[in-house]
């Protein structure tokens, strides 16, 4: 049997196997594509004219820019597009249904979770995830701050994180950025200044207009101004938190936040007296000019009060020969005298007690010698 005949004896068979094998490499092809072939889908996404025209009447650019996403937190571990675009597995692509840019934003965005399932948790009870469900579509969802193709570390630099903030608060930031902490983050990238998210969380963001927020405010301050090394780098007293507590307003603001944390208090925190994202430095001020912004703040809550109210406040230093030597030699004299009052009354009862066993002892010891003589 020649080679012509035995073709078409089975030309059926190898015409179904060249199909079955087209279909082989087409199969192939959509799955290298879908599952890990970034070029495949940058060959169309890489025309910068690439984009769509939603029923709103805005474009939506489709254009992605390989080096950024190569260079990306994404791009660098590998991440391909369909990992998160997992509607798309061929082309052509499934119809975009979102009216306007902020609901395509809005569709996709949840995506995140996929891998990171813990964050988004955690965004699902914050403050910006009650605003959108208020009905609120501008509060700020994951690609808002992280960004889609050029995803990248939140925190370096460091200011990042405020600028990512600035998007939507922008005048709190300016006045964050004029304070003492925003000041050291501009000019140093100062690792050990608060950002936003130190005082208000990254994912999950309590609502600070609360009473619970501002009772539990000074242990947000004590998170940095009671720790010890931290402060010994720029000389600051580290006896602010405890002397805070110590005093009337600390004691009665602990006291509210442990036991009513929903009861309003009107005992200042420290945000009262030092301004909330416009905090200012004292370094640098007169005596003079200190006391009188002093009596200034004090008047908040005091109207009544005058120039020589502040001293009566001795502040967050502890008393020492140097800062308020009165109350320092008040203290120190009544530390002398209650030891010996009290060791001096305790020593008296201890004399007493043991002179009344000692009688009662040589009472008993003791007989009559009458009897026994005659």
């Amino acid at each position: 049997m020649n080679l012509a005949s035995l073709f078409r004896q089975h030309r059926r068979w190898l015409g179904i196997g060249g199909l079955t094998l087209l279909l082989l490499l087409a199969l192939s092809a959509s799955v290298n594509a879908a599952q890990g072939d970034n070029g495949t889908c940058l060959g169309c996404h890489n025309n910068k004219d690439l984009s769509i025209k939603l029923a709103s009447g805005e474009v939506l650019p489709l254009y992605v820019d390989p080096a950024v996403h190569n260079s990306s937190i994404h791009g660098m571990k590998g991440q391909t597009c369909v990992s998160c675009h997992t509607n798309i597995s061929g082309y052509p692509h499934p119809k975009v249904t979102a009216g306007d840019r902020r609901s395509f934003q809005m569709e996709r965005y949840t995506q995140c979770q996929t891998c990171h399932p813990q964050q988004y948790k955690d965004t699902l009870d914050s403050n910006h995830a009650r605003a959108l469900a208020g009905g609120n579509r501008n509060a700020a969802i994951c690609t808002d701050c992280h960004g889609s193709h050029n995803v990248s570390d939140a925190n370096s630099p460091r200011q990042k994180v405020s600028q990512a903030c600035q998007k939507c608060h922008s005048t709190i930031s300016d006045q964050y950025a004029h304070s003492v902490h925003g000041k050291a983050l501009a000019d140093t990238s100062n690792p050990d200044v608060p950002v936003c998210t130190d005082c208000h969380g990254a994912h999950h963001q309590e609502d600070p207009t609360t009473t619970a927020f501002r009772l539990k405010s000074p242990e947000l301050c004590a998170k940095c101004h009671a720790d010890e090394a931290l402060m010994r780098k720029y000389g600051l007293s580290t006896d602010v938190f405890n002397s805070y507590v110590a005093d009337f307003h600390g004691t009665t603001v602990e006291l509210f936040a442990k036991q009513s944390p929903d009861q309003p208090s009107n005992k200042a925190v420290c945000v009262d007296c030092h301004g909330v994202h416009d905090i200012a430095s004292v370094k640098g001020s007169s005596p003079e000019a200190v006391k009188a912004n002093l009596l200034v703040t004090c008047q908040k809550c005091h109207p009544d009060a005058t120039t020589a109210f502040p001293d009566s406040w001795v502040g967050h230093f502890a008393p020492s020969p140097k800062y308020f030597p009165l109350v320092y030699y008040v203290n120190l004299f009544y530390l002398i005298l209650l030891p010996l009052v009290l060791g001096g009354m305790a020593l008296f009862v201890l004399l007493d007690i043991a002179r009344r066993i000692l009688n009662r002892t040589r009472g008993h010891g003791s007989h009559p010698t009458g009897s026994e003589g005659a």
